[in-house]
């Protein structure tokens, strides 16, 4: 499928059935973190980048009979909200089924009625917010021109009035960028102005694009949800289980994921062998198959290899 991948796991939302709306990388901030790389050309325009009913079409496919999904999550490679029609998909996609819709965005764009009344029929929105000053939001995403600091805080407090699901915000924390106790009290101070009902503390834990990024320490995690948590509940995810079986393509299945992000090779290779239960010849002779297609490249982050897309 073009636009719809997994279920992928979380512990945030378990089984997630990902949409992806966009043509990568299209994005309004080229945030130093993003695992997507950087973001070549700043996009702030909204179009329908393809068309809804073809998508709708993937996601109906793809819900068929399955029993596994728990959340269907539309994510960009990109901002996810510069899919002008998500609205109109959420909704079609509620008339399909009960499984709870989930929307990730960077949350840039919310200062746009428009935007903001897209999102309302969602289950859960889960937007950024990765700075409580104007310096760190430019220095972490680096957002295209007009896309304040001020304009994104209003944008999400505006949100959060308007809305009534459940609306969790989502802090990358950078080691040495944004988690001083300085930087984690500012974002503690902005947190109390939009009022969100959880905040999802997420690590830089796969490969980045710019040298500066690095995994905060123990002791500054632990500290970040002490501050933060005067706020709003904090759940510090723990990773997910990748799920591929079931898949009737294996190769499309890893290709959909991997070319959302980088995956760490031991977690694909424990999600091969699940597919080849007894079988760790076979699971191991797959995963050289997929090597060898050449759609892949295997990068080293932090000591771990990791698979990427090939770039040709």
């Amino acid at each position: 499928m073009k636009h719809v991948f997994g279920p992928v796991s979380s512990k945030r939302l378990g089984q997630s059935l990902g949409v992806d709306l966009l043509p990568p990388k299209s994005c309004t901030w080229n945030c130093v973190y993003c695992q997507l790389g950087k973001t070549r050309k700043l996009i702030t325009e909204r179009q329908e980048f393809f068309p809804r009913e073809a998508i709708l079409e993937e996601i109906r496919t793809a819900i068929d009979g399955k029993e596994n999904i728990d959340w269907i999550t539309f994510v960009g490679s990109g901002e996810t909200m510069l899919y002008k029609g998500i609205g109109w998909l959420v909704s079609e996609v509620k008339k399909l089924t009960s499984i709870p819709v989930a929307v990730i965005t960077n949350g840039s764009l919310l200062y746009i009625p428009e935007v903001r009344e897209e999102l309302l029929e969602a289950d859960a929105v889960l937007p950024s917010l990765n700075a409580g000053s104007e310096v760190l939001h430019d220095r972490i995403g680096r957002p295209a021109p007009g896309l304040t600091f001020r304009r994104h805080i209003e944008g999400l407090a505006a949100f959060r009035r308007e809305y009534k699901g459940r609306l969790w915000i989502e802090v990358m924390l950078l080691g040495g960028i944004n988690d001083s106790d300085e930087a984690l009290q500012d974002i503690a101070e902005v947190l109390r102005e939009i009022n969100p009902d959880m905040v999802h503390l997420v690590l830089p834990t796969r490969p980045a694009p710019e040298q500066v990024v690095h995994l905060p320490s123990e002791e500054r995690i632990e500290r970040a949800i002490s501050i933060l948590s005067q706020v709003a509940a904090v759940v510090h995810p723990a990773k997910g289980v990748m799920d591929l079986t079931g898949s009737p393509d294996l190769v499309q299945a890893v290709t959909a994921i991997v070319s959302r992000h980088p995956v760490q090779q031991r977690e694909l290779l424990k999600a091969v062998e699940n597919c080849f239960p007894g079988e760790k010849e076979k699971a191991a002779g797959m995963m050289k198959t997929m090597l060898e297609s050449g759609r892949f490249t295997v990068i080293n982050h932090n000591g771990e290899p990791y698979w990427v897309i090939s770039e040709h």
